[in-house]
């Protein structure tokens, strides 16, 4: 979770396009990727992302009982 909503939730808000009200300015979530030679940023991200989540919950299910 980040900022209370799940990270690939994070990812697409943050990386959506969208234009500021007051200032008028567009944010291109492509852009940054575009620059840097690698349009598919936004999405191999989102990829990285779930892995990791997957792979996380794979460890917490193998862990032991707390008992607690």
């Amino acid at each position: 979770m980040v900022n209370g909503r799940s990270a690939v939730e994070w990812i697409v808000e943050r990386y959506s396009d969208s234009v500021d009200g007051k200032s008028g300015l567009r944010n291109d979530g492509n852009a940054w990727g575009r620059e840097r030679g690698n349009e598919r940023y936004v999405l191999e991200l989102i990829g990285r992302v779930v892995s990791v989540s997957v792979r996380t919950v794979k460890i917490l299910e193998g862990l032991p009982e707390l008992g607690v």
